[in-house]
């Protein structure tokens, strides 16, 4: 089985031409976990071919409205369509208030049932029986969060050629021996899991930084992930000029640049590394992949509606 990660979008604070407000979705077995949900995000997830109708999760990483402002026109189409399926909505403190208002102040009946989760604590914030979401504190303007969807380990592979030899008959024994359990064979012998399945494999590991500056509690939420996903708002030539401009400072100080968030990847030993959350200055993303690559080589600059597909074949 493999997870698809799709970028809606990827431009900070600023919608350009190219490149809506943040969000990104990954899509697992009939599942889909958003973080973030900028503005105009219902119609990036028509183009992208994302459901409204799906068991959905979102998580919000703070309360800045180029992240939570897709959520009132996103839950007003989804009523439109006729969603029932329940949604659950995770956040910092604050994010009911938000929801609740909208639901108050816009004009339309909601079709089906919201769970919100006010976040006020870090570690596993959503338990799922294949796996769970980690929430860790980051350093931002405001409260505000990183998430790592960490699968479960997965069933080791099972060898038929192995079971056959054992005198394990094909059918259900083969399933029982794939899910930890000893079988006994037609003549009476047992056979046990580890005879004829690998070791459990670990799963798939996603972290998302949400806004912030370098941080060390983001460095061990994605160690060791599969795909890092953090934001890269200012090039680091900035770092410069954010020492004469004291709103430039002001801005470096809680957001990353490329080689930061590189340094997070190398520290966190990720397999990948994908930058978003682009300054409109930015008419092209080279010198900001450049500048990455020097720490960080398998890194790449998020587009709109950039996919990515992740297996254990990755992993």
């Amino acid at each position: 089985m493999s997870i698809q990660v799709i970028f809606l979008g990827t431009a900070a604070s600023i919608p350009t031409v190219s490149r809506a407000l943040p969000s990104v979705v990954v899509k697992r077995k009939n599942e889909i976990l958003m973080f973030d949900c900028g503005e105009g995000v219902q119609r990036q997830m028509i183009k992208a071919r994302v459901g409204f109708h799906r068991k959905m999760k979102i998580f919000t990483t703070h309360m800045h409205g180029d992240h939570v402002l897709g959520l009132p026109g996103l839950l007003q189409t989804m009523s439109l369509l006729d969603r029932t399926q329940r949604l659950e909505v995770y956040g910092p403190v604050g994010i009911r208030a938000f929801i609740e208002s909208i639901q108050l102040t816009v004009q339309f009946v909601l079709t089906f049932p919201i769970e919100i989760y006010e976040i006020e604590n870090e570690g596993v914030v959503c338990e799922e029986r294949e796996y769970h979401v980690q929430a860790a504190r980051t350093i931002h303007m405001i409260p505000s969060l990183a998430y790592a969807l960490i699968e479960k380990p997965r069933l080791g592979r099972f060898n038929p050629e192995k079971a056959k030899a054992l005198g394990v008959p094909e059918g259900p024994l083969w399933s029982r021996l794939q899910h930890g359990e000893k079988v006994k064979t037609p003549t009476g012998k047992v056979v046990k899991p580890e005879e004829v399945v690998s070791a459990p494999r670990p799963g798939i590991k996603i972290a998302y930084s949400g806004d912030t500056r370098p941080t060390r509690s983001l460095a061990r939420l994605a160690e060791n992930a599969d795909l890092l996903i953090h934001e890269s708002t200012l090039g680091d030539e900035m770092l410069k000029r954010a020492q004469e401009d004291a709103r430039m400072l002001a801005i470096i100080k809680i957001h990353s640049t490329p080689s930061q968030a590189a340094e997070i990847a190398r520290k966190a030993k990720v397999k990948r590394l994908i930058l978003t959350h682009l300054s409109s200055r930015y008419k092209s993303a080279e010198r900001l992949l450049e500048q990455a690559r020097k720490i960080f080589p398998n890194v790449d600059v998020a587009e709109d509606f950039m996919k990515i597909e992740l297996s254990l074949g990755d992993a």
